[in-house]
């Protein structure tokens, strides 16, 4: 609630005062149907996934977070949004497997911490694949700072209800130790965090933060093993969740093929080059006088050294000569 309130403190003034960036246009609409959902579901997945750390471990969590793509590929194909395929069907079956095991290998396994994390995780799961349904279709396109402008203000009011309902009545005021540069520096912490993810999926993309997600799962895991007593992990909790990583790297390996799949234009890039290779055949039968064969020449070597530098955006793109007027036209199409 603490991290809500703060961010759509810092995006409001970033917004207003300091004017970095300009709101979109929000109607009453939109806002009911795109950001209360989306803020809705966010703040279920903060308060149940905070709440399971009061009952199970950290690395315990962490394996158990493997579950979302399992969850993400569940709700998108009730909402409409992703078919029913095999592939992918056995990648979520084999992350299943491995959570299973991870789950058997628990030392302080607890039932309602589990429901916890996993509800957590599938609300989470939820408000992704809302984001992606209500968002595109609108038409809108939010930054980091504008996201948070919108969302992180609901979001607030939803996790207020349950802590004046369920928390607050349970705390007292004389044991608590308020040091505001502790919730100023988390604070802090989990404003640079949801401006951070946003960055770099716009700097590098999709693949470099799944990478990283890996990467950071297993550096938590092992951190957890070291800080915490109460985070151990045994034989089948390595093995269930190495089970689970790997149809967790497989589910993204083929997200990624479909990704870069969708983006090849409807025409396929040999017929281009057919097309390219007749267009620069009847451009070479053109009469030319003789008193320019030099900067023919010229030319022809410029285009050779050209040549050369492949797009690494476009690694199918065979390096065999094209006519100025064909690579323009393959230019077009890339872009």
């Amino acid at each position: 609630m603490i991290h809500m309130g703060f961010s759509g403190m810092v995006a409001f003034v970033l917004i207003r005062v300091f004017k970095v960036v300009s709101p979109v246009k929000m109607t009453f609409e939109i806002y009911a149907t795109c950001v209360i959902p989306i803020s809705a579901f966010f703040a279920s997945s903060l308060w149940f996934g905070n709440t399971a750390y009061l009952h199970i471990s950290v690395a315990f969590i962490q394996m158990l977070k493997a579950l979302m793509p399992v969850a993400t590929f569940i709700m998108a194909v009730m909402c409409g949004t992703d078919k029913p395929r095999c592939d992918v069907f056995l990648n979520m079956v084999l992350v299943s497997v491995g959570v299973v095991i991870s789950s058997y290998g628990e030392i302080h396994f607890n039932v309602v911490g589990t429901l916890y994390q996993v509800t957590g995780i599938f609300a989470e799961a939820l408000r992704l694949v809302l984001t992606q349904v209500l968002l595109q279709k609108k038409g809108l396109t939010l930054n980091p700072i504008t996201s948070l402008y919108y969302i992180a203000p609901c979001s607030f009011l939803f996790l207020f209800v349950p802590w004046y309902l369920l928390e607050k009545p349970q705390m007292e005021v004389s044991h608590i130790q308020f040091n505001f540069w502790i919730f100023f520096s988390n604070a802090l912490s989990a404003l640079a965090l949801n401006f951070s993810i946003f960055l770099v999926i716009g700097r590098t993309g999709a693949v470099t933060i799944r990478v990283a997600g890996v990467l950071k799962d297993w550096i938590l895991i092992a951190l957890s093993t070291v800080i915490f007593p109460e985070s151990t992990i045994t034989g089948l909790n390595i093995i269930g969740y190495a089970i689970a990583l790997c149809g967790v790297v497989m589910y993204n390996y083929l997200k990624v093929k479909d990704v870069r799949a969708s983006q090849l234009p409807p025409e396929s890039i040999p017929e281009r080059n057919a097309k390219d290779w007749k267009l620069e055949k009847k451009s070479s039968d053109i009469f030319v006088p003789n008193n320019s064969s030099d900067n023919i020449r010229a030319g022809a070597s410029n285009l050779d050294a050209s040549d050369m530098n492949v797009d690494e955006e476009a690694p199918l793109m065979p390096s065999s000569r094209l006519s100025h007027i064909g690579r323009t036209h393959l230019t077009n199409h890339g872009a």
